[in-house]
């Protein structure tokens, strides 16, 4: 079917309204839809760019893929997997869980997969989102943006980059039919991503550049596989795996006194990957270049094994030097030293406080959320709603991130928190809920005051954690309980809300 044909197709479709729509379905939009139909509240849909859910572990399918988070926490606490078969799952074995999660709990046929947003526009009039999309056109009473942080990825502004005429590509965009076997290759960055593809092509490359902007902190990943009886006792004996991860969620927890309380306190791991960096790398000269000057958990904290050794492989060569140009076959850096290249990997992170998404979202007054945050800072209230755009609910919104453990227990609490919301909506007859301007403010004057004795403030780094305005408008700085005790209830106090027309007429009456 041509595409002339296709668009034509999508425009003649009449116009599909749900009481909810959801947009994404990584971890976090297939748990609201769970949620849903648990509630018994069918009338959602979700709308999925990709042909399947998963989002980021979709995505991202680079060679070395893996979580930081150890497998047991990194699950939903209401379908726990005993079949993990490392400590540390890779991106196949995570991306295949969250397929069988969504097809145990039935909501496949809510998702509308390959449907791309490209407008979401609140009515003031009708009090309805309108959406448009690759797939058609949507109305919603209310919306729910899952769209991940990481889905969004950001290509470097180097002069010449698009004049590249080998194999180029981003690290969450891995051309797979690419054969870097023998090749000389460069990689742009040194963070999560980078530190597991370098160690699994260096092997089979013929020389590997690894352009180093930033050096990063690394602390030992302690990985095994689990044994056949370990998995057998997970699935058999009650509660031992709930205890493994309730364990696992305390000692990461205790993380948080030294990122967000007393960063003095981070010289202890500091001490520790000193210590692996010594061991793992003898050169004096290579040890310079990969030691990092700042303070430990200022930027992401990262974990591997094999990083550090790869790098003192013979036919791998870490540049500190900053990179001037990229030319047809090569990458000139800032002293004009040129180093031919045949593929190139762009490793260089995600928008995350610029996402394009958000100049596809416009609010009441007819402004985007790109232009909103342009002038007051990525900042929402309690992660899930913002200003200015009624009806509309964030999973993995503003300061909602973490440093040190699992996303998705921050998920699961703001899926507490929005079906909540949503079942107020309907229980009270509300038309709209729009969190009032001043309970925003103080909300993000206590996040601010908190983030500025934190590490990710004072450990002497500039990060993607931070903004345009300087602030960390990403992590969320105290234990992650208690995110789950103010998201427990939907605090409609702490909202400007109006009635249905039909509640209305009957308070007329």
């Amino acid at each position: 079917m041509s595409r002339k044909v296709t668009d034509k197709v999508v425009a003649d479709r009449p116009t599909r309204h749900a009481k909810t729509i959801i947009i994404g379905s990584g971890f976090a939009g297939l748990g609201l839809a769970i949620r849903l139909t648990q509630q018994g509240r069918n009338d959602y849909l979700v709308l999925e760019r990709g042909s399947d859910v998963g989002g980021t572990w979709r995505d991202n399918t680079y060679p070395g893929a893996a979580c930081d988070v150890p497998s047991h926490l990194y699950s939903y606490s209401f379908e726990l997997n005993p079949d993990w078969t490392r400590s540390f799952s890779c991106q196949s074995e995570i991306q295949q869980y969250i397929e069988n999660v969504s097809t145990r709990y039935g909501v496949r046929d809510k998702h509308i997969f390959d449907c791309d947003v490209t407008r979401a526009r609140w009515n003031n009039d009708s009090a309805v989102w309108e959406i448009e999309s690759s797939q058609g056109s949507f109305t919603a009473d209310t919306v729910v943006s899952a769209v991940g942080a990481l889905c969004e990825p950001a290509l470097p502004d180097i002069k010449g980059i698009n004049g590249f005429e080998g194999e180029i590509f981003h690290s969450a965009r891995w051309n797979h039919d690419a054969d870097l076997t023998g090749k000389r290759v460069a990689i742009i960055g040194t963070g999560a991503s980078a530190i597991q593809i370098v160690p699994a092509i260096a092997p089979k490359v013929g020389r590997l550049d690894v352009y180093q902007r930033t050096a990063p902190w690394l602390l030992p990943r302690l990985d095994r596989p689990y044994t056949k009886a370990e998995r057998l006792a997970f699935r058999y004996v009650p509660g031992l795996q709930r205890l493994s991860r309730a364990a696992i969620y305390a000692a990461r927890e205790t993380q948080v006194v030294g990122l967000a309380k007393f960063p003095a306190l981070m010289q202890v791991f500091e001490l520790l990957a000193k210590a692996k960096l010594r061991r793992e790398i003898r050169d004096p000269e290579l040890r310079a270049k990969v030691t990092p000057n700042f303070r430990i958990g200022c930027k992401r904290m990262l974990i591997s094994n094999d990083y550090y050794p790869t790098l003192a492989r013979p036919n791998v060569d870490v540049i500190t030097d900053g990179i001037a140009e990229v030319r047809k076959n090569s990458i000139v850096t800032k002293d004009g030293t040129a180093r031919e290249i045949d593929a190139l990997i762009v490793a260089t992170g995600f928008h995350v406080t610029d996402s394009p998404t958000y100049n596809t979202i416009a609010g009441r007054d007819g402004r985007t959320l790109s232009e909103v945050f342009d002038e007051i800072g990525q900042q929402g209230y309690k992660g899930s709603t913002i200003a200015n755009f009624p009806n509309m609910f964030f999973l993995l919104g503003p300061n909602v991130g973490l440093g040190h453990t699992s996303m998705v227990y921050m998920i699961e609490s703001q899926i507490n928190y929005v079906a909540d919301a949503l079942a107020t909506i309907d229980r009270m007859g509300l038309r709209t809920v729009e969190v009032r301007r001043d309970m925003q403010d103080a909300y993000n004057k206590d996040l601010q005051q908190k983030l500025s004795g934190s590490v990710w403030v004072t450990g002497g780094c500039s990060s993607w954690y931070l903004d345009k305005h300087g602030n960390n408008t990403t992590l969320w700085p105290d234990f992650t309980f208690e995110f789950r005790r103010r998201t427990k209830r939907f605090d409609v106090a702490a909202y400007d809300v109006s009635l249905s027309r039909a509640d209305l007429k009957a308070v007329a009456q």
